[in-house]
């Protein structure tokens, strides 16, 4: 027990009790982005009666809306918290709702889609690639691109 005697069990036993209290914690620290509750909210939306004015008042404006169809309305609610010790403190998804709403021309709440975090890992997403225009080299950057590789080649070339 020459340990208990040591004039250093102190400091030792302090840095114990401050390593166990930094992971107390009366809340989880979570950063939330979007609205919470998002699924409690949209249990008051009814299908075929309730209107956009409704969804407004309970949920807000929409974070976005469809580019094809402006009555296509979408929220969103996505909580990110800190792991365990085991994680080493790596941000976890805890929550990512999000709810899909469409409206007849009338303003009506057509139809309601809830996917929650489960769900959005059932959506299959396309292998396709699209060709982007705007990102290839023009046609000038090209011909000094040519050139330059030409002046550095022939300079390796004769430093031989």
């Amino acid at each position: 027990m020459s340990f208990v005697k040591s004039k250093h069990f102190k400091s030792i036993f302090i840095i114990f009790i401050l390593f166990f209290l930094e992971n107390c914690q009366l809340r989880e620290p979570s950063k939330i982005h979007g609205i919470n509750f998002l699924n409690n909210r949209s249990d008051v939306l009814v299908v075929n009666k309730s209107n956009k004015n409704d969804v407004i008042r309970v949920l807000g404006k929409p974070h976005t809306k469809s580019l094809s169809d402006k009555d296509k309305w979408m929220y969103f609610e996505r909580v990110i918290t800190k792991g365990k010790m085991h994680k080493l403190g790596q941000n976890i998804l805890k929550t990512n709702n999000v709810l899909e709403l469409r409206f007849n021309p009338r303003g009506v709440l057509v139809v309601k889609n809830f996917y929650d975090k489960e769900s959005n890992k059932k959506v299959k997403i396309s292998k396709d690639e699209t060709s982007n225009n705007v990102s290839q080299p023009s046609f000038v950057r090209k011909f000094l691109g040519s050139v330059k590789q030409k002046m550095y080649g022939n300079r390796s070339t004769n430093e031989q």
